[in-house]
């Protein structure tokens, strides 16, 4: 029997590197977008030579192929390639939101954060606190993986409990409860950017706001605590046994009192901002409200959301600052700020490339003709409602098995499932269709060697046990997405028996 164990353990790890190795071999996300734009020139000349329309179903209008290989198309692409790039959403909404972010992190506020919720919970609540910290760490990706995973590790060994629980809760938190948050964070302006451009393909006029997924979003993440905490509890722990490895114990380091007022004050300082932006909404008279209407999903508040973002990680992230010293004077704010961006370096590279292939898909019509022909034969094979939200999930979860990047994968799948989803009868929101990417996305973010910083989880991991690699990783984390796969897509398919809405301005249905 044990002999039978390792052979399938052996076998399983073969197959996991040859998906690291297909993995490996695909070129950078920018060349992916380089590649895709000419893909698209190419087949809008194939389209137009082979006379390729649709009919608007609503409208009525002919739709055809533009050639993007023809004067006018040279023409539009000279001129406009500088264009897609600047009012492309997702660059201005995260290069804004990470002023607020570099501040909060750079001051310390996020690491601080982090080990004050999981050094100052109950011990019976711990597990269920290190899932809770990986999600809140989400407004700061790099501070979960890099901080919390060790830290998660550390207070396991620290407490006698196996070293790898530890590291699989946290990494459940930061990384499969991806899609999941208590608050707004820097993710939700890029998707809700990339979503927004693929719907106004259909709608010209159609906004979709960072907040659109912010109450599914918010129960989602009640949701990953409790299956989370259960997985390791009653699955991982008990099948990894006690840790009989020669890791020193290190004490966890305390908050000193500095730390606390600091936390304290920026605490005090969010609770400020909050009051502030909910008092220039909620009064009926509120300034931020829509001047004409008076309406609040349709007002300034939510056109300027990402300002509110940026204010409500600035001021705290300040006022800690200020309190433990890593802000002295205007220098260190600025010196924080231009290390954030300093790491969206590569990003700024990716959104060039990825802007031009979604405006040349655009303007190639290829994006509305394929929507309108999908849409009829999703319609024409009976594949609409629940059963095409749920097969989306797994879809989105299949191909980030190959592909790491969220927002690269978005930015590819949006403008094709967007518009073809709000042209079946119901039409879905925009908002919908988004939720379902990130759950998919979010569950096998966990068992897939493409995901950024898997490699830096097999380093801590390997910190307990010299053996452990990314077979270690996955056997280990695969109950979590099993669990996660379950539950997230029965929460999805109650919503939208229910049609409650996603978020601010996020139904379930077009018009709804």
């Amino acid at each position: 029997m044990e002999k039978q164990e390792i052979k399938k353990k052996t076998l399983f790890t073969k197959v996991l590197d040859g998906i690291e190795v297909v993995g490996n071999r695909l070129p950078h996300p920018a060349t992916i977008f380089a590649l895709l734009a000419l893909f698209v020139i190419i087949v809008s000349f194939l389209g137009y030579l082979f006379n390729v329309q649709a009919t608007h179903p609503v409208s009525g209008e002919i739709i055809e192929a533009q050639n993007l290989l023809s004067a006018d198309g040279f023409r539009w692409m000279y001129s406009n390639i500088l264009d897609n790039f600047l009012k492309f959403p997702p660059l201005g909404y995260v290069l804004v939101v990470m002023i607020g972010i570099g501040v909060a992190e750079g001051s310390g506020l996020f690491t601080l954060m982090i080990r004050a919720l999981v050094l100052k919970s109950p011990p019976r609540l711990i597990t269920a606190s290190i899932v809770t910290a990986g999600i809140i760490s989400h407004l700061a990706s790099e501070a979960g993986y890099v901080v919390l995973i060790p830290l998660g590790a550390l207070v396991f060994h620290a407490l006698g409990r196996h070293p790898m629980a530890g590291l699989a809760a946290a990494f459940v938190g930061v990384s499969g409860g991806f899609g999941s948050n208590f608050f707004i964070g820097s993710i939700d302006p890029i998707l809700a950017g990339i979503s927004e451009t693929a719907a106004q393909i259909i709608i010209p006029d159609i906004s979709v706001n960072p907040a659109v997924n912010y109450y599914f979003m918010f129960l989602s993440s009640f949701l990953v605590i409790i299956v989370g905490t259960w997985v390791t509890e009653k699955i991982v722990e008990p099948r990894l046994g006690e840790y009989k490895g020669s890791a020193e114990r290190i004490p966890i380091e305390r908050l000193t009192p500095l730390e606390s007022k600091g936390l304290k004050r920026a605490g005090i300082g969010v609770l400020i901002t909050i009051a502030l932006l909910a008092f220039s909404v909620i009064p009926e008279n509120g300034i931020l409200r829509n001047p004409e209407t008076g309406g609040i999903l349709k007002s300034p508040f939510f056109d300027g959301i990402i300002i509110g973002i940026l204010i409500l990680f600035f001021i705290p992230g300040m006022i800690y600052g200020i309190t433990v010293g890593t802000i002295k004077n205007d220098k260190d704010v600025v010196k924080h700020i231009t290390k954030s961006m300093g790491g969206m370096a590569g990003y700024i590279v990716l959104v060039f490339f990825a802007a031009q292939f979604v405006y040349f898909f655009n303007y190639s019509n290829l994006g509305i003709i394929f929507a309108i022909k999908g849409a009829k034969t999703l319609t024409d094979i009976g594949l609409t409602g629940i059963p095409l939200i749920v097969g989306f999930v797994f879809l989105s979860a299949l191909i980030n098995m190959f592909m790491g990047s969220a927002s690269a994968k978005w930015a590819i799948m949006a403008p094709v499932f967007i518009p073809m989803l709000m042209l079946i009868d119901p039409p879905y929101h925009p908002g919908i269709t988004q939720a379902a990417f990130r759950i998919g996305d979010s569950i096998t973010n966990l068992i897939t060697p493409m995901m950024s910083y898997f490699a830096l989880i097999v380093t801590f991991a390997q910190k307990y046990d010299e053996k452990n690699g990314i077979g270690t990783i996955i056997s280990t984390m695969i109950p979590y997405s099993v669990a996660l796969a379950i539950a997230w897509t029965l929460l999805l398919v109650l919503w939208l028996l229910t049609g409650l809405p996603l978020g601010p301005d996020g139904p379930v249905f077009i018009g709804q």
